[in-house]
């Protein structure tokens, strides 16, 4: 075979392998136009990482899988197996013969492991020392794979309801809303999937700029494991409103807070969506009607100062706080506003757009507290991206669960598609369709499967074409005297990649 042949061969092969299902266009008069325009199709592979739950003896951690019925074509699998404890401490620790012999054994068994889409598989665990996980999902069950951890905590610091979407590998993240004050305890967990290890810094904002670091470089993530941080040791400033940058030099991790504080509880601060610059600005979906205590955390990283026009959105429309119409942030400086009970008891949304002239990307989030006095809880909301195609919630319960949809664009309503799934041990699913006014939040309790035995999961789908929509769930559970609560941004869910179209291109066949 001739080397030009061997090269056309090449281009053909390496377009198929991007999904498998990559189309060839032939030449001709008649061609379609639109084959030279990238198709959106389903990923054949996902990967996610859930950070050590808590090392509290009175806690209990809830793992759930989903992947939504019809997203992908064919078999595939969907499993988390435990990483390795990577503090150089326990790097290379070996138990003695015998001892720990079935604990070994169930740290190597996959967790919550999905054998068809469509129904959620949970699995729990008590552990105070339950591991981190690390996953993958392939063929028909990658395609939107989520998995939500959520961990309730009896007593001490950080009780209450802590929930986390399981989150895929990157480079890069921006945490408003940290804390290194001795009220709390944040911890931010570094987890690395690959087989090679990854090299993080970590750098604190403060109200006066970057704090003084006596560490934070140079952090190394072992392959297959997992390093806590606890963020007050970077530094010996405390301050109760910071902003932690994650950058993997080398390798990709996945990083989420944990905060615990002594009064409010505890909850995981996901990453905010990257800083954004757009006209669109900023959405931080679903603040719960009955929050005391609302405070907006936010930064501008880069080298110029940010005006922002605040409003929000509420069950009837966008309005201006009051005394607040517009906030300056200094470059790498770190603001914190107290919003207070900023809702008036509506559900709302905090919609942050550029005012005129300012261009400077913002990462932005909220720490929103309900009740008061001993009986408080804290969640965090970060700044979050559109649904896009399709956005999941993989754990809710018979009861606490609210939905809450924003179309932040005036006059723009969108249309969208809620599905209640199966339940995790019987039920069918249900969906109903809501409208959300442009400028407003919709606040709703979900459709929940007829006949639910266990829980269920969620699909949120706005109409093709239609007007941008963000969406949170808040789910509640009692504790005591506290209804204690944690938040989920919902962005899309990554069940599908945009791939160009193959054509013939003959140039491959030239010398």
């Amino acid at each position: 075979m001739n080397r030009t042949t061997m090269s056309l061969i090449g281009v053909v092969a390496a377009l198929a392998a991007v999904t498998g299902v990559a189309a060839v266009a032939a030449p001709g008069d008649d061609a379609d136009p639109a084959a030279s325009k990238a198709a959106r199709l389903p990923v054949q592979r996902s990967a996610l990482m859930c950070p050590a739950p808590t090392s509290s003896e009175v806690g209990e951690t809830t793992y759930t899988a989903f992947t939504p019925k019809g997203a992908g074509a064919g078999k595939g699998s969907a499993s988390l197996v435990p990483a390795a404890d990577g503090r150089a401490d326990d790097v290379g620790k070996k138990d003695a013969p015998g001892k720990d012999d079935k604990k070994k054994a169930a740290d190597t068994k996959p967790v919550a492991p999905l054998k068809a889409p469509g129904t959620p598989v949970t699995a729990t665990t008590d552990r105070s020392d339950a591991p981190a996980l690390v996953g993958a999902a392939d063929g028909g069950l990658a395609p939107g794979w989520s998995v939500q951890q959520t961990t309730e905590v009896g007593a001490g610091i950080g009780r209450g309801l802590l929930g986390t979407s399981c989150t895929a590998p990157d480079t890069d993240f921006w945490f408003p809303g940290a804390s290194t004050s001795p009220d709390r305890q944040d911890y931010v967990h570094l987890t690395n999937p690959d087989a090679t290890a990854a090299v993080v810094d970590l750098k604190l904002y403060g109200k006066d700029g970057p704090l003084k670091a006596a560490s934070g470089e140079d952090i190394q993530v072992p392959p297959h494991s997992s390093v806590p941080v606890l963020l007050s040791t970077l530094s010996d400033t405390r301050s109760t409103n910071v902003a932690l940058h994650v950058t993997a030099r080398e390798g990709r991790v996945g990083a989420a807070v944990q905060a615990g504080d002594e009064k409010t509880g505890g909850d995981w601060l996901p990453a905010a969506a990257d800083p954004a610059t757009g006209a669109s600005g900023l959405v931080l979906p679903g603040i719960p009607a009955d929050a005391t205590s609302v405070r907006l955390v936010a930064l501008a990283p880069g080298s110029a100062d940010a005006d922002l026009k605040v409003q929000l959105a509420t069950p009837t429309g966008s309005i201006v706080p009051a005394g607040l119409e517009t906030l300056h942030l200094k470059s790498g400086m770190t603001t914190a506003v107290d919003l207070k009970d900023l809702t008036k008891g509506e559900a709302g949304s905090l919609l942050l757009t550029p005012a005129e002239g300012s261009k400077a990307p913002v990462a932005a989030a909220l720490r929103v507290t309900r009740g008061k006095g001993a009986d408080q809880e804290m969640a965090f909301i970060p700044a979050t991206k559109p649904v896009g195609d399709r956005a999941t919630a993989a754990d809710n319960r018979a009861k606490g669960s609210t939905l809450s949809l924003v179309a932040p664009e005036k006059g723009k309503d969108a249309r969208v598609k809620v599905t209640a799934s199966a339940g995790s041990e019987g039920g069918s699913p249900v969906s109903k369709t809501y409208t959300v006014k442009g400028g407003s939040t919709l606040a709703v309790e979900p459709p929940r499967p007829n006949g639910l035995k266990g829980s269920y999961a969620l699909t949120v789908e706005p109409e093709k074409g239609g007007a941008p929509v963000y969406a949170a769930r808040t789910l509640a559970l009692p504790h005591g005297g506290v209804q204690s609560f944690t938040v989920q941004t919902l962005p899309d869910d990554r069940g599908t990649v945009e791939v160009p179209t193959a054509g013939w291109n003959m140039s491959v066949l030239n010398d």
